[in-house]
């Protein structure tokens, strides 16, 4: 029987593998920043490294992205910096230690193993970017939120402390939308649930009186200040909130909204009211023929109805959202200049960046220090001087390739800028990045939230990136161009006789679009547009 032994051998072996720069991770966030966070993030290197120094945008230089000569001339690991007498011996970059060349000239991002973000939300046309953000700081100022709101107007009304209480329970249980989102009779037990918390707190200091007479007084007033809600008194309470500022807040569910604004107008008798109380799902769902026959009017007096009562707000609380508003600044601009379209970076909030000549020269200065502080110093300004030169190089670096994908862009869409949507190109990322010579993730960190400012309107980069559909002849057209058009064919249609999705089909293969009917479907319910049967008007 043969007998197996353990043991322990060592052998060397070459072997590669990849192992990603930390200052490779640096680069990629810094590719995938937005302006105003890349603007935020440059303030702060400004801050902390003394070698660094804004240049302004006339006065700069093209840097050059090239990795400046690092390496000595016997040493591959001692690094000879600009100024004199400061010589740093350094370790081969391990798996913890920054290395200090330039990430992006050593990698081209395209190894798989690089998972693109995910995709931003497109931009719209009309969108606003924000100008002169050098002269003026755009400041986010902290909306009045409804609960806020309704909590003001309920301490102005003449409320005793109890049924205070109880207005701020059933406040704090109205959702975002301005409607109730329980029960009243959860909201009811959550008060009285507060009112078994303090009660006993109460009785206990009431207990501590030593005057019989005020001791008796106290009790009486605990009993009657800290009895249980009732659900008249809920309901009452809620009747006072539904008075409140925006009309039909409170409600229990859209149909009470739409009756409480229409009571607070005067409506209460009148025939919005009446389809609203009585033919709540007929009218939702469009249906005039029905209401018609059982109020025994026309179709056309019920939709002359429904479009009085389409002025209401089922959602009132949804006017105070504390959603914070965004401002867009374009990273890029896009003009055109004798006939052609030149792409610019918008270099007017983003300060251009340079190494320090006024700290190189304090470093050389000659000082009297000891050998350790001389060491620390040594130490200090060879980290932040590499440091400084890598930022430099990885922000111009950002900056053409932004450059390339957007001329790209433009001479792909170039009928786009010249004619309209209509004319947009199908545009994936893996074209770009074939022809930039990159990786689709490396393009896909350049789009996502980017914007550019065109003579058409501030759009997402993403906006330009689409599927394609078949035409007749032969060409693709893009996804977008093709929504535009089922826009256009449903708001120039007649109200009597809307257009269905199979004859949108017919009209747009008429134009040479091959599409099919759950296509139309698919993009009519994106762009928000309602079915046939319920746009048509009598």
């Amino acid at each position: 029987m043969s007998q197996f032994q353990t043991k322990l051998y060592q052998s060397a072996q070459l072997r590669q593998e990849m192992r990603i720069n930390p200052r490779l991770y640096q680069a990629m966030e810094l590719l995938a920043m937005p302006a105003l966070e890349l603007e935020e993030y440059l303030e702060q290197e400004l801050t902390e490294n003394p070698f660094l120094e804004r240049t302004e945008a006339e006065e700069s230089r093209e840097v050059d992205v090239e990795a400046e000569g690092t390496t000595g001339d016997d040493d591959p690991h001692i690094e000879h910096d600009e100024y004199e007498g400061l010589e740093t011996t350094k370790d081969p970059p391990g798996d913890n230690e920054p290395d200090t060349g330039d990430p992006l000239q050593d990698y081209d991002f395209d190894d798989g193993v690089f998972v693109p973000p995910g995709s931003g939300r497109e931009g719209e046309s009309g969108m606003i970017a924000a100008k002169e953000v050098d002269q003026f700081e755009l400041i986010a100022v902290e909306a009045q939120s409804l609960l806020d709101h309704l909590y003001e107007q309920l301490r102005f009304l003449s409320l005793s402390e109890r049924e205070l209480r109880l207005g701020e329970e059933i406040i704090g249980d109205i959702d975002d939308s301005g409607i109730l989102a329980c029960d009243l009779e959860e909201a009811l037990n959550g008060a009285n649930d507060w009112l078994n918390e303090v009660r006993p707190i109460a009785l206990q200091k009431a207990g501590e009186v030593t005057n019989e007479e005020e001791r008796l007084h106290e009790l009486e007033e605990i009993n009657q200040l800290y009895r249980p809600y009732q659900l008249a008194e809920a309901e009452r309470m809620l009747s006072i909130i539904q008075s409140l500022e925006p009309p039909g807040i409170g409600a229990r569910d859209v149909r009470e909204s739409l009756l409480i604004q229409l009571t607070q107008l005067n409506e209460d008798q009148g025939l919005a009211y009446n389809i609203i109380e009585g033919h709540f799902e007929s009218f939702i769902r469009h249906r005039w023929n029905d209401i018609a026959r059982a109020l025994r009017i026309s179709p056309k007096e019920v939709q002359d109805v429904a479009d009085e009562i389409s002025h209401l707000d089922p959602k009132p609380g949804l006017r105070y959202s504390t959603r914070s508003q965004e401002y867009v600044i374009p990273d890029l601009i896009v003009r055109k200049i004798d006939g052609d379209y030149m792409v610019f970076p918008n270099d007017t909030i983003m300060p251009r960046l340079r190494i320090a000549q006024s700290t190189l020269e304090a470093i050389k200065s000659p000082r009297k220090l000891d050998k350790e502080e001389e060491t620390e110093l040594r130490d200090f300004a060879s980290k932040k001087h590499n440091g400084a030169k890598w930022m430099v190089q990885a922000i111009e670096q950002r900056r053409q390739t932004m450059l390339k994908v957007m001329n790209f862009i433009v001479d792909r869409q170039y009928e786009y800028f010249e004619r309209g949507v209509q004319y947009l190109k199908p545009l994936t990322l893996r074209e770009v990045a074939d022809h930039i010579g990159m990786h689709e993730s490396t393009v896909s960190r350049v789009t996502n939230k980017k914007f550019v400012q065109t003579p058409r309107g501030v759009y997402s980069l993403k906006y330009f990136f689409s599927s394609g559909l078949s035409t007749a002849s032969g060409e693709d057209l893009s996804a977008r161009a093709v929504k535009d058009r089922i826009k256009g064919l449903v708001s120039d249609e007649d109200p009597a006789k809307p257009f269905t999705d199979e004859r949108i089909v017919k009209a747009l293969r008429a134009e040479g679009i091959k599409i099919a009917r759950r296509t139309v479907a698919k993009y009519r319910d994106q762009l928000g547009i309602l079915p046939a049967r319920i746009r048509k008007r009598v």
